[in-house]
């Protein structure tokens, strides 16, 4: 039976309404991207610039080493801490307002180490002022901690339409190269500050302002496109849960929005906790390479050639995750296959690196590094954005996005915590069997790592039967 008038108008205005909404969602993924983007390039920003001018503070303004290395715990610990309740904070609250509230914070904690060292509190108290810096910076380490997790978050709930989903990889790949912007700004706006003849204290104030301005910029952040009427995938699911359960148990049920995730049904995801444990061997990896590399090259070649190294090291990280992202994208979103893939390479380089790291010359390390880069940064760049829109994703939270926030946060603080306990043990390592040891350390963590991932690896490469899968699904609801 052909349809009547009516229902082919209502056909006709369902699909009007749908294109309407695609169009007012794609029409405002641009600006989420670049808000998003910039907030974690102003994080970063911030902390390289502080550690561009260590030097400064120690022979200016009266900081010992020690100080300045308590300072790096203390942040880290903070940071790993941080990450946790930044996400959680921000699928429980408006998620624009915390992104905001920790670019604000940072920029205050800058100003405040920018007071003390104007009004010399080192040369009034070294106890007052070895405290108040500590104290700022403890406080720094949670404000910057927010850029991640909840960025993470605001951008899974933009790119949520079907185009979005398929180009996951790239598009986050694309997003999470705000670090190492972050880092470059940095540098070049300390070497302009020192290069003009400013007091090196600019160098902190500059990013302090910005953090300002940024923090403004990002309180008329949407950060949900629901918020403004869109019916996104996500908003649809919910909506027919709801008028399911009002089937059920009556019109009085009212739609209150989708509740946070708590820690423990983030945790009970499938991979959530594989993947969180997994990315901690891969980040020590990368911090005992970002780390140590300089003072291993050190005692082989002059400063300068060994930072220019170096450097070639982080600047194959930016690329890293675009790859593994375009190419996890390319394999239909199995980004788990691509990344035991990349540290199975990474695997036979480490190896390499235990047999011939003191007799390499410049150019084959030159080489060797700029690829290890890639290897390290792609998996770490996409295990805490694509993968872990990924796993928000899953059927047991469908309809519910206030899960993305929580789930990046546990993946990153519990890499981070796992990370700053692993590094440790680089130093008596290295002092008590030599190099060797380090990269076969390197060795473990990265095999480790892997195998933390083997059942999500399997089931990418041999998926279960469809129905199977929806059946398992359901029972992990």
């Amino acid at each position: 039976m052909a349809p009547n008038a009516s229902e082919t108008t209502s056909l006709v205005d369902k699909n009007k309404d749908e294109e309407e909404n695609m169009r007012r969602l794609k029409g405002y993924q641009g600006w989420a991207f670049f808000v998003t983007f910039g907030g974690y390039f102003m994080a970063h920003f911030s902390r390289k610039c502080y550690s561009t001018v260590k030097q400064q503070l120690q022979t200016q303004a009266g900081y010992s080493p020690l100080i300045l290395s308590e300072m790096d715990t203390v942040f880290m610990g903070t940071y790993a801490a941080g990450n946790i309740i930044s996400g959680k904070l921000g699928d429980t609250f408006n998620p624009t307002t915390v992104l905001a509230i920790g670019l604000f914070g940072s920029g205050f904690c800058l100003f405040l180490i920018n007071v003390s060292l104007w009004y010399d509190f080192v040369g009034f108290s070294m106890t007052l002022g070895n405290f108040f810096i500590i104290a700022v910076y403890f406080l720094f380490g949670f404000f910057q901690s927010t850029g991640g997790p909840v960025g993470t978050a605001v951008m899974g709930n933009w790119f949520c339409d079907k185009k979005s989903i398929e180009n996951r990889g790239l598009i986050f790949g694309l997003w999470t190269c705000h670090q190492y912007c972050g880092d470059v700004t940095a540098a070049i706006c300390t070497a302009m500050v020192l290069g003009a003849g400013l007091p090196y204290w600019w160098a902190l104030l500059i990013p302090a302002l910005t953090n300002f301005g940024w923090g403004f910029l990002t309180m008329r952040l949407i950060a949900d496109p629901a918020d403004i009427g869109i019916i996104t995938p996500e908003v649809r699911i919910r909506m027919e849960k709801l008028a399911a359960k009002r089937a059920e148990q009556g019109d009085h049920i009212q739609d209150e929005g989708p509740a946070p995730i708590t820690y423990v049904n983030a945790l009970k995801i499938p991979m959530v906790a594989q993947y969180a444990f997994a990315f901690g061997f891969f980040k020590l990896t990368n911090y005992v390479l970002f780390f140590w590399l300089p003072y291993f090259l050190g005692k082989h070649f002059d400063p300068v050639t060994a930072n220019l190294i170096a450097s070639l090291y982080s600047v194959g990280m930016m690329p890293g995750g675009i790859i593994v992202g375009y190419v996890s994208d390319l394999f239909g979103g199995r980004r788990a296959s691509v990344i035991g893939t990349f540290m199975g390479l990474l695997f036979v380089f480490l190896f390499i690196f235990s047999k011939n790291s003191e007799s390499l010359t410049a150019i084959p390390l030159l080489v060797m590094l700029g690829i290890m880069g890639i290897l390290v940064g792609g998996p770490n760049n996409i295990i805490t954005s694509a993968v872990a829109a990924d796993l928000a994703s899953h059927p047991s939270v469908r309809g519910n996005n206030k899960s993305l926030g929580t789930v990046t946060g546990l993946i990153n603080g519990c890499g981070a915590i796992t990370a700053s306990i692993g590094l440790l043990a680089v130093g008596p390592l290295q002092a008590a069997f030599g190099w060797s040891s380090v990269w076969l350390f390197l060795m473990a963590c990265t095999f480790t790592g892997t195998a933390l991932m083997g059942t999500k690896i399997r089931d990418e490469l041999f998926p279960a039967p469809a129905g199977y899968a929806e059946v398992e699904a359901n029972l992990a609801v």
